[in-house]
């Protein structure tokens, strides 16, 4: 179905760490929207014209609300403008886009959700909807700014790895799951490519099951551009060669259908 643009209403923001600020918004796109979607976010300068794909942080399906988490990326980028929204303003979404994560699969398994930099928020949605027998969540930062950490507290077992080893395991999520010799039967991962590439490489190893959200640039976010793709196993019929676009087939793959 094609996503209409609606207007947002801002209702809070406020800054967790340096660079990284959380906006809670107010549309229609909440009630539909499942952990591991994105919506795609305009600001209001018209000299701007492609949107900025912001991942799903936190949904209130009984308030209407979305929070999304992100990092302010440069003075230019759109995500400076967003940052310095205030309550009550309104901004123009397209969402929810993608397809998000099956967390169904879950059920009755011992799980990782793991996530890196600001592949992090959108796994705290994930982490509060899922239905396991062990919710392990890891989530690597580069230094003690940990944001989230106490929402993520609430919603099961949390390991932290540190880039400078500040706090939790020195190095990354797979260095805390092999410092903890943690176990689980699936995994769900948002994050950096060289981060999903040493997840990817360890459950084909360990023979896990294991869905990855993909992070990428994005431009039109519904699929048209095709600006946003990654090598797939299967030809993708759209384009009639190995390719799927992250936006419109993803962000959420298994881990097995894509080449990183």
């Amino acid at each position: 179905m094609e996503r209409q643009r609606e207007q947002a209403v801002v209702v809070l923001q406020e800054q967790l760490a340096d660079g990284i600020f959380s906006m809670w918004i107010r549309c229609q796109a909440a009630e539909t929207a499942k952990p591991g979607q994105f919506i795609s976010m305009y600001t209001n300068d018209g000299s701007k014209l492609l949107p900025r794909p912001i991942s799903i942080c936190e949904i209130d399906k009984e308030q209407g609300m979305l929070r999304v988490v992100y990092r302010v990326t440069g003075e230019n980028t759109g995500t400076k403008q967003f940052s310095e929204m205030k309550t009550g303003d309104t901004l123009p979404i397209i969402g929810p886009l993608g397809n998000g994560f099956p967390y169904e699969l879950a059920d009755g398994k011992r799980v990782f959700l793991m996530g890196g930099g600001i592949g992090v928020p959108p796994i705290l949605e994930l982490a509060k909807q899922m239905r396991c027998e062990k919710k392990q969540i890891v989530v690597g930062y580069r230094d003690s700014q940990t944001f989230l950490k106490e929402e993520f507290e609430q919603n099961g077992e949390v390991y932290i790895s540190t880039e400078d080893g500040s706090v939790g395991t020195k190095g990354n999520v797979m260095d805390a799951i092999r410092e903890q010799a943690l176990e689980a039967d699936m995994i769900y991962a948002c994050g950096p490519t060289p981060m999903l590439r040493a997840i990817k490489q360890y459950a084909e190893e360990n023979n896990i099951v294991c869905y990855i959200s993909l992070e990428e640039r994005m431009a039109c976010g519904i699929g048209a551009c095709l600006a946003c793709v990654c090598k797939s196993k299967e030809k993708d019929h759209h384009t009639n060669v190995n390719n799927k676009r992250i936006c419109k087939d993803g962000p959420v793959f298994l881990s097995t259908e894509v080449e990183l």
